[in-house]
């Protein structure tokens, strides 16, 4: 990935997913994507109540450089006591705040994430879900590799990466 000067993430910046602590929680909680964004994606609040009940959760902050900027969350089914056989994984949160945006961090972070999920037995796709619309983070992932499945959920278009490419 190539960051340009100015406004986007240097080269000398680092963009790092790190789990989430005790004493980073609230600051993690407190970030937010624009208003308009705001449809398209859960709070970090309500993901990580939700990641309590699913042992599928798998979740981190992004940083870049030691300032938390975003917040990831993967649905692995490589986490259960035990796995299905063909397991999958998905996308289930990704979010950048909105003063990061447009900088590069949130390619660098997807990236990380496609590179963990590549560790994961036996997965060969990773999938998310986009609600269409004007605010969309559909084309971010559409330009990331993601393509249409032609499947809908809940008013969700699916879309899928092959982690073998």
């Amino acid at each position: 990935m190539r960051f340009s000067k100015g406004s986007k993430a240097s080269k000398g910046s680092r963009v790092s997913l790190r789990r989430i602590t005790k004493d980073t929680v609230r600051a993690i909680t407190r970030l937010e994507v624009a208003p308009e964004q705001q449809a398209y994606v859960a709070s970090t609040a309500v993901s990580l109540a939700e990641a309590n009940f699913h042992p599928e959760a798998w979740y981190r902050a992004i940083y870049l450089g030691n300032e938390p900027v975003g917040f990831v969350m993967l649905y692995d089914e490589t986490q259960r006591d035990e796995p299905p056989e063909a397991p999958a994984v998905s996308l289930w949160r990704f979010m950048v705040a909105a003063p990061f945006q447009r900088r590069g961090i949130g390619s660098a972070a997807l990236t990380q994430v496609i590179e963990h999920v590549r560790t994961r037995p036996k997965v060969e796709l990773l999938f998310t879900t986009c609600v269409p619309g004007e605010a969309s983070p559909e084309p971010f992932f559409l330009a990331a590799g993601f393509e249409p499945t032609g499947e809908v959920d809940d008013d969700e278009v699916v879309l899928a990466l092959d982690l073998e490419d």
